[in-house]
């Protein structure tokens, strides 16, 4: 298991299951949490693995992270605008960092927002 530490409090993070985040969605009651208590901030896990999706995040980020994707994943979903391939390459272009460094999951509230504004510009 991979030791995830909370960057809001750096305390350490708990394995869980998704029963004890969202306790109402039985579609989520089997997956995997690293869930920081205190905080109350969590990432969700790669399929049948520990391995976390993304950093540990607060609903403010959590919330940034969806809107993000919500405006960058049409751009290459069904091959609407570019491939997959393309649309991240291009975001990390835009971004001015690297492809491997490119994924919402592990960009913080700033981060997100310029997601958000990049595609905006150049799509809409």
């Amino acid at each position: 298991m991979e030791k995830v530490i909370c960057h809001y409090c750096g305390n350490e993070t708990e394995l869980v299951t998704g029963d004890v985040i969202y306790p109402h969605r039985n579609d989520l009651k089997n997956k995997k949490f690293y869930l920081c208590r205190p905080c109350s901030a969590y990432v969700g896990c790669h399929p049948n693995t520990d391995k976390p999706l993304g950093i540990v995040a607060n609903a403010e980020l959590r919330k940034a992270k969806s809107k993000a994707h919500a405006v960058f994943d049409p751009i290459w979903r069904n091959r609407k605008l570019m491939k997959r391939s393309e649309a991240y390459k291009w975001l990390a272009e835009s971004l001015a960092i690297d492809r491997s460094e490119c994924h919402i999951g592990m960009f913080n509230l700033d981060m997100c927002k310029r997601v958000v504004d990049l595609v905006i510009n150049k799509f809409n």
